[in-house]
């Protein structure tokens, strides 16, 4: 009985899982995915909801108050007092509560969009980890043929009597250090798709493979566009927000040094006299000893912080988005300079060497230096791919949407 209750509310306190279909998965469905299971993005938005009930809160008007006084137990002498108290605030005060809730309604909105390009940032990048952890795992496979074509080669050679037993036996460890690192490729993989997975609440990922492409390089924004953009992020927009609310809280304390006033009405019924009478009243407070001034200061203060905050937000900023554009244009670089020159000459270089050698003009350490400096031109640029869109990623992080060049 007590699991049963203790399974029934955790299906209603936890959110349901997302849950991708066993196919190829794209950029756009993984997004999709993490749009409505990712939890911190339903925390910001319960966040925001609840800030939506703060600003109903604070425009209500305060209760009425209904007091009753019996005075003396003896009933030829009692007197009963009943009478209705009503607060009534001056100054503005309603108003500024209700300024700061909506102040705190807008800073939730904009921690929104702050979460939501975080979580887009987050998932653009574990979904470039699983295609380069494909392409890292292809490449593995195909590094494996090599070595067991090499391995082959040296074999007959030394049936032929052409080359050294030793020479067969560089092979077979070239190989075995290559199987090495195609266990783990497979372990790299399997990681980056949990990782991703974990990104919609999902511990077991489901689809079958990343579908995409890494050669298709993001675009580097121009300064301009940086610079146009910055006021409108997420991370200026949240600071923003947060000085509005503390200014609104300082204008709070200001008007609380204006006393609300309490009005009562009510009726006193004489049991000696035998008539009733009407009561009218009025309560003032008198700010003899507390005037709120400690409470004015800290608002004031705070007021002062969070400006610091926004001016340290904005510098810090622009600090992580020139960062992240070296980075981008170092990567795309990188790219271009490896795709053009150094993997095409190395893999002339490796076929030469194996042709020479299968003909006995190498020997089989140049093919094993061919074919290290081929694979390793290989994942230099895999690497440089993945960097690139890693970068970019952090630029729409930062700016809170997609860049265009």
């Amino acid at each position: 009985m007590y699991r049963f209750i203790y399974c029934l509310l955790l299906s209603i306190t936890l959110p349901a899982q997302a849950q991708e279909a066993a196919a190829p998965l794209t950029l756009a469905a993984a997004l999709q995915l993490a749009g409505t299971g990712n939890p911190a993005l339903s925390a910001a938005r319960h966040e925001l909801a609840a800030q939506g009930g703060a600003l109903k809160q604070a425009q209500a008007l305060p209760n009425p108050e209904l007091q009753t006084l019996v005075e003396d137990t003896r009933r030829a002498t009692r007197s009963t007092t009943v009478q209705l108290n009503q607060l009534i605030e001056l100054g503005g005060k309603r108003g500024a509560r209700a300024d700061v809730a909506l102040r705190g309604q807008e800073l939730a909105q904009a921690g929104l969009a702050a979460q939501q390009a975080e979580t887009r940032a987050q998932v653009t990048t574990a979904f470039v980890d699983v295609l380069a952890a494909q392409e890292g795992l292809r490449l593995a496979d195909s590094a494996q043929a090599l070595a067991a074509r090499a391995s082959d080669i040296t074999a007959r050679r030394v049936t032929a009597g052409k080359a050294s037993p030793v020479e067969a036996t560089r092979a077979k460890v070239a190989e075995a250090s290559v199987r090495l690192e195609l266990n783990l490729a497979r372990s790299t993989l399997t990681q980056a798709r949990q990782r991703l997975a974990a990104l919609w609440g999902s511990t077991a990922p489901r689809f079958t493979q990343a579908e995409g492409s890494l050669d298709a390089l993001p675009a580097l924004p121009s300064p301009g566009e940086l610079e146009a953009r910055l006021a409108q992020s997420p991370a200026v927009r949240q600071a923003h927000s947060h000085l509005a609310q503390r200014q609104a809280m300082l204008v709070v304390e200001q008007r609380r040094a204006t006393p609300d006033v309490t009005v009562s009405i009510g009726m006193k019924r004489s049991e000696e006299l035998g008539r009733n009478q009407a009561i009218i009243g009025l309560a003032l407070p008198l700010p003899l000893f507390d005037r709120n001034a400690g409470n004015r200061l800290e608002a004031l203060r705070r007021s002062d912080q969070a400006g610091d905050q926004l001016a340290a937000a904005s510098v810090q900023l622009q600090a992580s988005l020139a960062q992240a554009s070296v980075r981008l244009a170092t990567a795309r670089l990188d790219v271009d300079s490896l795709q053009r020159e150094i993997v095409p000459g190395a893999q002339s270089a490796y076929d030469a060497a194996s042709k020479g050698f299968e003909f006995g003009k190498f020997a089989f350490l140049d093919v094993l230096d061919a074919q290290r400096t081929l694979l390793q031109a290989k994942n230099q640029t895999l690497r440089a791919l993945t960097e690139a869109h890693h970068a970019a990623a952090e630029i729409e992080r930062l700016l809170g949407a997609p860049v265009t060049p």
